[in-house]
């Protein structure tokens, strides 16, 4: 048999590190392929870098086919699950290729959906008056499944959204590289595009530096929370508590304007980082 990569399956994993690639490699030169690779048909679906080792060196392997496949999202589905019980994964690629899964099954239950509709529309026609009726509402993977089957929060699965759909390139791949975690990335990702590039190209330093301004100063803008009430609706607390709220907000205010010039300072810096770059 003549085995076909597709480009696509190929990449839609991220590809191994030069170090795993290395291990591996020796791995198979010593003890030979161990795992067979799997197959679709004629094409490859979990191995690719086994085959290429084993290729170049002209080393025996085995394949399986896999039976169950009847569609390329089936195969994507499975490279999806194969690779979320992998011990080796980042929480961030987990995230990623759990989004990915929560995209396929959504698609298909809005085609299922679309489907038994037409299907109902066929045994009993819409009355004329029903026929401008709204389409169902499509159901969805809930975000609670996807991040259990990243063994995630979904508070992290809400943060690598953020990042895959506002963060540039070069951040994202900061991200993968482990340069910056999953938290500070979707706080750095509400900047500009141009000042992502330069705090990515100033290393982790001012990248962490960048998202502790960030925060600090969404705490700052953030209104003090209202007194408690007693049963009365008169302030539980003290006159003098009230007081010292005042005073504390106008520290925040004060603290405001600080983090406003340190955050023109931290732009003049990356700025001159790029420059020298």
């Amino acid at each position: 048999m003549q085995i076909q990569i597709n480009d696509m399956l190929r990449s839609y994993i991220d590809p191994l590190t030069e170090a795993e690639y290395t291990a591996l490699e020796r791995s198979i030169l010593a003890e030979g392929c161990r795992d067979a690779l799997v197959l679709w048909n004629d094409v490859l679906v979990d191995g690719h870098n086994r085959y290429s080792i084993c290729q170049r060196h002209s080393i025996p392997f085995k394949v399986i086919q896999n039976e169950s496949f009847h569609s390329m999202e089936d195969v994507m589905l499975w490279m999806i699950d194969n690779h979320l019980g992998r011990r080796s994964v980042s929480d961030f690629q987990r995230g990623v290729l759990a989004l990915r899964k929560k995209d396929i099954m959504d698609a298909r239950a809005a085609e299922l959906a679309a489907k038994a509709a037409a299907e109902d529309a066929s045994i009993a026609p819409p009355e004329p008056a029903d026929e401008a009726a709204p389409t169902p509402a499509k159901v969805r993977t809930s975000r609670e499944d996807i991040a259990r089957a990243a063994r995630l929060s979904s508070n992290t699965i809400s943060q690598i959204e953020k990042i895959q759909k506002t963060a540039a390139p070069e951040l994202v791949e900061a991200v993968r590289a482990g340069t910056i975690s999953i938290n500070a990335a979707a706080t750095v990702a509400s900047l500009p595009e141009a000042e992502q590039v330069a705090a990515v190209a100033g290393g982790k330093k001012l990248l962490q530096q960048a998202a502790k301004e960030i925060r600090e100063q969404r705490a700052a803008s953030r209104p003090p929370k209202e007194p408690k009430l007693g049963e009365d609706g008169t302030p539980a607390e003290p006159m003098s508590e009230v007081e010292q709220l005042r005073a504390e907000v106008a520290q925040l205010k004060d603290r405001v304007s600080k983090l406003r010039n340190e955050n023109a300072e931290l732009r003049e810096r990356i700025a001159q980082l790029v420059d020298a770059s």
